[in-house]
């Protein structure tokens, strides 16, 4: 048996020759064997590059196995060296303890029971039987990694830190800035690319030379089910949610768009820090119903007017290539659901028909047509003005939503997925009645 290169030889190997493999083993050998990662399980992608790196940027698909590569680091950093302090840095907290530490790719279950470490939750500590240390921390505290010191670094969906206030940059620095025990400080950083800043700077700024970059897609995993790698071909293979959520690439910016990935991920609020229903003046719906049923999407894109004079995109519900009856139900159910006091649907493409086929869906909210009298980007443009002020914000992602934007042009046109940005044009007709109706200021007209 070839023993230069094991993975090879288990790619090839036949029932027959594991078998002889396994009863060969010891008893504690045949224990170990399922935690012998980077010799028998690993895929190229998830082996550390050789090199004077200081920063290891792993940027992949869903499901490549970034997880479990960051959590198979980290334990072979504190097992080769117990003076190790190493930080686990995730988006949040929670996030941390259930996917960096908990989960069923992280730290716990990929070590060995006599290896395994000890886990505090209270004191958000993992210690390992040498006395190697990891401490969590999240990126959205980023004044808790002020002070700390730390010779290693494991950061995790760095894409998917908060941006809001510069958030994820200052997290960034402070870990850096705290890196300064023992003699070769490293850090590894995993993510699904996204244009964020912090990102971009790692990839193309000062830093990079120091960066050493994997980059990977869903299907490199040999590990996953056949039946959802051939499902997510079908559904995303060639849009461009699946070029960034599966094949791991970072989407560029169209030049001369009106919204940029950059502006959206500026605007992003989490949930949590969301402001409650309760508080919000109004919401409304906008839709940008369908020529025909064999047409495009119906856009259905849910906004919100705050007390703080902030809207925020709440949901985008929708619908590719529905009947009338479908999309007038998906926009009725949304109005339930999110407890809307007014529907704003483009009339161009129907007239009145639109109101007739809501009303047959039971909408009892007041409906207000609009009608398209300048060109899309002319429509845009004020509504994108309001992103650039930070008077916008989106609870969540909307990946498809923002494609969308992301292709307007500022001197008219459309370079986005499909052939029309229906969600985008919902979108604009929600946060222009929002946000840009016209205001009666009274005066005095007379004695």
């Amino acid at each position: 048996m070839p023993t230069d290169d094991p993975r090879g030889w288990l790619c090839e190997a036949q029932a027959g020759d594991l078998a002889r493999l396994t009863q060969s083993l010891t008893p504690a050998e045949r224990d170990a064997l399922p935690y012998a990662f980077c010799a028998f399980q690993a895929h190229a992608g998830q082996i550390p590059p050789p090199g004077d790196w200081r920063v290891w940027l792993v940027m992949a698909g869903r499901g490549f196995g970034k997880t479990r590569a960051g959590a198979e680091w980290v334990r072979s950093v504190a097992e080769g060296d117990p003076d190790a302090r190493i930080a686990l840095v995730a988006a949040s907290l929670g996030e941390a303890r259930m996917v960096m530490v908990e989960g069923e790719s992280g730290i716990l279950a990929c070590c060995p029971p006599d290896l395994r470490p000890a886990y505090e939750p209270s004191l958000r500590r993992l210690t390992f039987p040498n006395g190697a240390q990891a401490m969590l921390y999240s990126a959205g505290e980023q004044e808790s990694l002020r002070g700390p010191q730390h010779s290693h670094a494991w950061c995790d969906e760095i894409a998917k830190w908060t941006n809001a206030h510069g958030r994820a940059g200052q997290a960034w620095d402070n870990l850096q800035l705290g890196l300064r025990l023992g003699q070769d400080q490293r850090v590894m950083a995993t993510t699904t690319p996204r244009a964020v800043p912090l990102l971009r700077r790692l990839l193309s700024g000062e830093e990079a030379e120091d960066v050493a970059v994997t980059r990977g897609s869903t299907f490199d995993n040999g590990h996953l089910p056949r039946a959802f790698t051939r499902r997510m071909r079908c559904e995303y293979g060639s849009s461009l949610l699946g070029r960034q959520e599966l094949e791991g690439h970072l989407l560029e910016e169209i030049e001369g768009a009106l919204w940029s990935r950059a502006l959206l991920e500026q605007c992003r609020e989490a949930e949590l820090s969301a402001p409650a229903p309760s508080t919000f003046r109004r919401i409304v719906i906008g839709v940008d119903p369908p020529a025909s049923a064999q047409g495009d999407a119906c856009g259905i894109v849910v906004c919100a007017l705050g007390e703080d004079g902030v809207a925020r995109v709440l949901a985008d519900r929708s619908i590719a290539r529905p009947s009338p009856e479908a999309w007038a139900r998906r926009v009725a159910d949304s109005a339930s659901e999110f407890s809307v006091d007014r529907v704003i649907a483009e009339a161009n493409q129907g007239g009145e028909m639109v109101r007739s086929v809501l009303k047959a869906a039971d909408i009892a909210l007041p409906v207000k047509l609009v009608h398209a009298s300048r060109g899309k980007s002319a429509r845009a443009e004020p509504v994108a003005a309001l992103y650039e002020t930070g008077r916008v914000r989106h609870i969540g992602q909307f990946p498809l939503l923002e494609d969308e934007l992301c292709g307007m042009l500022a001197a008219g046109g459309y370079e986005g997925p499909g052939r029309s940005p229906d969600r985008a044009d919902a979108l604009v007709w929600a946060l222009t009645e929002l946000m840009l109706g016209v205001r009666r200021v009274p005066r005095v007209v007379g004695f």
